[in-house]
């Protein structure tokens, strides 16, 4: 039996700890969702949602795709997760707690439907899933429904065996332990930590590989198993979320995947005395909502044992029950797209070129690959896709480097820094370089963290009349 008593702290924390990963979404949707997708953004939600039936991607914003309406739903979301940070919805009664939560998951996937390449992350289908399954967890005052619990298990166990199976089908390096050798420097946005794990001795990586191969294919089907079998094996997959954590920037995918891990483990408690049984509504709700759960699983089960499995997708528009995994390649080199401006009225072959910094990637190499997580920063993430191919293939590049050549405050936000403060620059261009990770000799003597080769040219000299502005 998965519910009763013992879990009742467990609810209790995953209930908050899964309002603090709401929270940071949709503080993320206050701070970047205008810029890059606003009325005025890099792809505007409103031409989207006017090309797009709603029945495609259901939304609150086809009602009013306007800026203010984007950032009231985020400050109403906010709002709403601190509301159940506070507990008060649960105290009061099981429908409320799951009004709110029901609330929570409809603003949220307003934002992931019309978010189109900027909210196309794994992590935004698992986070729906989660606030989805919260409706039915009920409040303080009754047992923990045992079937709440396994819905939320199910979906840890896709989360988890899926980036363990697309890992075994997928890169070579997998199969031969040697994929951290390559990890650490070139995932997406490094932390403080990455340098040193990727400099730690060939058998930890070799080691890592393994305990990822044990965590990820072995332990969660004891996520099913009686206790203490269950509880052991959500405290294996914490401490390897852990360590993933550590050593990069995932946005909010390993926080969200230790939260749940939580419902695996038993916390006896005292504020677990004298229950009630939930309520035949609520029983009717939770059993309706198993039945298409299961029913929708049949696609991401047969996606799982498919030799063609794909890595994440979604098979509703609701994002519920999609299939999941990460990292089934790995790259074995690092490269950066550099974006740079300058105030010459002609570009010739002494043109002085001045760098953009962005919030998290790449850029300085003397800057220290900076904590971020689980903070998501949108734009940074895609800069480290679009090196792996051409400009012509990111559709909000173009928009990105008009608005740069207009100095627009809103893009401007979501960088480090501008070399352009005063004025914008005549011309904006992007090259190509090839990153690696200093060694422990160079960084002593240079304080560098990173040494890297320009490649050529990936974007050309542009400006407003190139454009056609």
């Amino acid at each position: 039996m998965y519910g009763g008593t013992d879990y009742w702290l467990t609810r209790y924390v995953f209930q908050r700890a899964l309002a603090v990963i709401f929270l940071i979404a949709f503080f993320c949707a206050f701070q970047q969702f205008r810029p890059l997708l606003g009325e005025h953004g890099l792809l505007p939600a409103p031409d989207f949602i006017r090309a797009t039936p709603v029945r495609a991607a259901p939304s609150l914003f086809y009602f009013a795709p306007k800026d203010t309406a984007f950032e009231a739903a985020a400050l109403l979301g906010m709002a709403l997760s601190c509301l159940i940070l506070s507990g008060f919805p649960m105290r009061v009664s099981s429908g409320l707690g799951a009004l709110v939560w029901a609330s929570i998951w409809v603003l949220y996937l307003s934002f992931v439907n019309v978010g189109q390449i900027f909210y196309a992350f794994g992590w935004e289908s698992i986070l729906l899933e989660a606030g989805f399954f919260a409706m039915f967890l009920g409040s303080d005052k009754i047992a923990p429904p045992a079937l709440s619990l396994l819905l939320l298990r199910w979906l840890e166990f896709r989360v988890i065996f899926g980036a363990g199976l697309i890992k075994l089908r997928g890169d070579p390096c997998w199969r031969d332990f040697s994929c951290l050798k390559y990890h650490y420097e070139t995932q997406p946005m490094p932390n403080p930590l990455s340098w040193y794990f990727h400099w730690a001795p060939q058998w930890t990586q070799q080691a890592g590989v393994a305990f990822n191969h044990f965590a990820e294919l072995i332990v969660p089907f004891a996520y099913f198993l009686p206790q203490p079998w269950a509880s052991m094996a959500g405290v294996v997959t914490i401490l390897f979320q852990a360590t993933i954590m550590a050593s990069g920037n995932l946005s909010w995918l390993n926080l969200l995947t230790i939260v749940l891990a939580l419902p695996m483990i038993a916390l006896p408690s005292s504020g677990a005395k004298n229950l009630a049984a939930p309520w035949m509504i609520h029983r009717v709700a939770l059993a309706g909502a198993a039945v298409i759960v299961a029913l929708l699983s049949v696609k991401p089960v047969r996606n799982m044992i498919s030799p063609n499995q794909a890595m994440n997708a979604s098979f509703n528009p609701l994002h519920l029950v999609g299939t999941y995994g990460a990292f089934g390649s790995i790259t074995r080199s690092r490269y950066e797209v550099i974006v740079e401006g300058t105030d010459d009225s002609v570009v010739t072959p002494s043109t002085v070129w001045r760098e953009y910094e962005f919030e998290g990637k790449p850029g300085a190499v003397w800057r220290m690959p900076p904590p971020v997580a689980p903070y998501h920063l949108r734009l940074d993430w895609l800069m480290w896709f679009a090196a792996m191919g051409d400009w012509h293939d990111q559709p909000w590049f173009l928009p990105f480097v008009e608005k740069l050549l207009r100095n627009d405050p809103d893009t401007l936000a979501l960088l480090r820094a501008s070399p352009f403060q005063q004025h914008p620059p005549r011309f904006i261009r992007a090259s190509l370089y090839r990153y690696d990770f200093t060694t422990p000799d160079v960084h002593r003597q240079t304080d560098d963290w990173w040494h890297r080769q320009r490649m050529g040219v990936w974007f050309p000299p542009t400006s407003l009349r190139t454009l056609g502005k």
